[in-house]
């Protein structure tokens, strides 16, 4: 009945979780009691945005930064280092991060462990395999509300764009692509993975101005991570066959 009457007086309040916690503290003093009260609700708040973020931003696996594992072949340049990277400042920096290399060397799970440690900075987030995003550019654009999908992006932090390179584009698609990185250029962070260096770019966008003019937005402000070991996929098929 007591906890009722809390939740009651804690809605006013926007105190989401106090009436859950308040019986968990233990008390020592009225200073200690209230401090740790708060610093629970404060940590409870944190804990729910970033799932609300995580959910948000669509990643299509659950990986950590924890969890990767950097293997020698990841060549990270000169300037950066692993702990620069998972500090999250080339997103407070606005600026990109590109990784390239053979299918099955980490680079998805790596983007998508960034993206949740984004998320559980506080980041707002969105992720997308390139030719989804493409179809739903060109869906938009069919049903005259492609200024509406763009504008999804508006509060967005960071968005990071996957696969890019493994199935080639439309002109339309390209150029709708090439629209939303230029709305992009310095005011958004992205994460690009790829399996095409950048000179094979002609590839999948058939105009080489706009591939270059794309480029050039890209790397202004990257920092480029090259993944040069073998498939992981591979390898540990071969070696459950070994074993």
């Amino acid at each position: 009945m007591m906890t009722d009457e809390i939740r009651e007086m804690c809605k006013p309040l926007r105190l989401a979780y106090v009436a859950e916690v308040y019986d968990q503290i233990p008390f020592e003093s009225p200073e200690q009691y209230l401090k740790e009260l708060f610093e629970e609700e404060v940590r409870l708040r944190e804990e729910a945005k970033a799932e609300r973020l995580i959910k948000k931003a669509r990643f299509l696996s659950s990986k950590n930064i924890e969890d990767f594992h950097w293997d020698p072949s990841i060549l990270l340049p000169d300037h950066l280092t692993h702990e620069d990277l998972a500090s999250l400042n080339f997103i407070r920096n606005i600026e990109n991060v590109v990784l390239s290399g053979s299918p099955g060397t980490g680079k998805t799970h790596l983007a998508t462990a960034l993206g949740r440690l984004a998320c559980q900075s506080g980041f707002e987030v969105r992720f997308f395999r390139v030719s989804e995003l493409v179809e739903g550019l060109e869906k938009a654009w069919r049903e005259d509300k492609l200024q509406s999908f763009r504008n999804r992006f508006a509060k967005v932090d960071l968005i990071i764009l996957d696969e890019m390179g493994y199935i080639p584009f439309s002109k339309e698609g390209a150029e709708l692509l090439f629209q939303c990185v230029t709305d992009w250029y310095e005011q958004k962070s992205l994460i690009i993975t790829s399996n095409l260096e950048f000179s094979q770019w002609n590839r999948i966008f058939s105009d080489p101005r706009l591939t270059a003019a794309l480029v050039d937005r890209i790397i202004h402000h990257a920092h480029l991570i090259s993944f040069t070991g073998q498939s992981y996929r591979v390898t540990h098929a071969l070696s459950t066959k070994k074993t």
